[in-house]
């Protein structure tokens, strides 16, 4: 506007600027703050889209140094590591540290009050992390997942009446992302515990539900196995889970193969260690029967 204004005074006779040039000074100095300003502003915008672009390299390299600790199985270094970030926005680093507040509380040496802590700090993670981005099949996963610990702490009611948000977070996991197997095995494993259930929790679920949540061994064998054929070998548990469900189903024989599996598989995690101590006492049961 400044310059349209010394424009259109340029163009009437040389006695109109020299005969108003308090107009002038003003019209002057109007287009001087006007460029001033346009300046300002766009050295301002850079420097924002340089910190954004900084933000993002830094929450890049974060991600990249949390994936490396969690596949070096250090656990508490990683819980640290993102701990310093927990008030972050982003949804790919509160899921993680969701899952590493979990993996925490899951130590051996981790007290119970600690564990209880951690359980409920996980639970806030992952559904912080979920409205922040409902499209990351992980947020669902591990939203479900802690919301499944937490039912620990608050009875059996709780944890009935949770079972139908489970189901639909790990099916909305498996829905964005059908080639994540730990999603797949979590969905069997909803359908083991429910087609287990003891008479008196059925009797619980009637209560708090027109149409209890159920299921059946062979649903659960399913996701074992989709599991198996997405990531062979992926997780020890679900080896173990293939065993167990064929004993339900009174196969012996696929029963004793998904058994020996577990049991011969590379123990990373203490996890992994339980998991072969199991498989080789349901084996040994098999031989004192024989």
């Amino acid at each position: 506007v400044g310059r349209l204004s010394l424009w259109a005074a340029a163009q009437k006779p040389g006695t109109a600027v020299m005969g108003n040039s308090g107009t002038f000074k003003r019209s002057l100095l109007f287009s001087a703050l006007s460029y001033l300003g346009f300046e300002t502003y766009r050295v301002i915008s850079q420097a924002v889209v340089v910190h954004a672009a900084a933000k993002v390299f830094k929450i890049e390299e974060i991600l990249e140094q949390a994936d490396y600790l969690y596949e070096s199985g250090e656990t508490e270094k990683l819980y640290q590591l993102l701990t310093q970030y927990k008030e972050s926005e982003d949804a790919e680093l509160l899921w993680r540290l969701a899952r590493a507040s979990r993996d925490v509380a899951q130590l051996s040496g981790t007290s119970e009050e600690e564990k209880k802590v951690l359980v409920y700090e996980a639970l806030e993670y992952a559904k912080r992390a979920l409205e922040k981005n409902e499209a990351s099949f992980a947020a669902h996963k591990w939203y479900a997942i802690c919301i499944s610990d937490a039912g620990d702490y608050e009875g059996i009611k709780a944890k009935i009446a949770n079972a139908y948000t489970i189901k639909e977070h790990f099916e909305k996991a498996i829905e964005l992302n059908p080639k994540d197997a730990t999603s797949i095995h979590l969905m069997g494993i909803w359908c083991y515990t429910f087609a287990e259930m003891p008479w008196y929790q059925r009797r619980i679920a009637k209560v708090l539900f027109a149409a209890p949540p159920s299921a059946t061994y062979e649903e659960a064998l399913g996701y074992f196995h989709r599991a198996e054929q997405v990531d062979p070998n992926f997780y020890s548990k679900n080896l173990l889970l293939l065993g167990k469900t064929y004993l339900k189903l009174h196969n012996r024989k696929l029963a004793a193969f998904w058994l020996t599996k577990a049991k011969e598989h590379p123990a990373h995690t203490e996890e992994d260690k339980q998991v072969q101590t199991e498989a080789a006492q349901l084996l040994t049961g098999f031989s004192d029967k024989n």
